[in-house]
């Protein structure tokens, strides 16, 4: 259960700085309380897209991961954001990814910010 939570910290760190550094990325809110709470609700939906559609994806466009020697992971990175903003759009969450190159940025920032975490973070095993 720690794991889940540094995790879901992790990704809503990770999330707050793909928000702040690029514009068309956003989460609205009244107050710093409720944008907080979004962030994390949006962390959780971004952890399960990539607990669950992400291994599939990656499972049926392995010959593109080999081909581009695994650089078509930033495409499918981009694509998990983008099914999150979907998602956090279905679930009346204020977060919104606006394209699929503004997704591949913020994917690939994401990703940077939580590798960067989980080497300062205990990993709960």
């Amino acid at each position: 259960m720690m794991n889940f939570l540094v995790k879901t910290i992790a990704n809503a760190g990770a999330l707050a700085v793909a928000v702040w550094l690029v514009d068309k990325i956003t989460l609205t809110g009244d107050s710093t309380g409720k944008k907080v709470g979004t962030l994390l609700l949006v962390a959780l939906v971004f952890g399960l897209v990539n607990a669950v559609v992400k291994p599939l994806v990656q499972l049926l466009t392995l010959p593109l991961f080999i081909l581009t020697l695994g650089l078509f992971t930033l495409i499918v990175n981009a694509l998990m954001l983008l099914l999150t903003s979907w998602l956090a759009d279905v679930l009346d969450l204020s977060f919104h990814v606006e394209g699929f190159w503004i997704a591949v940025l913020g994917g690939l920032i994401i990703s940077i910010v939580s590798w960067a975490l989980s080497l300062v973070l205990p990993d709960g095993d």
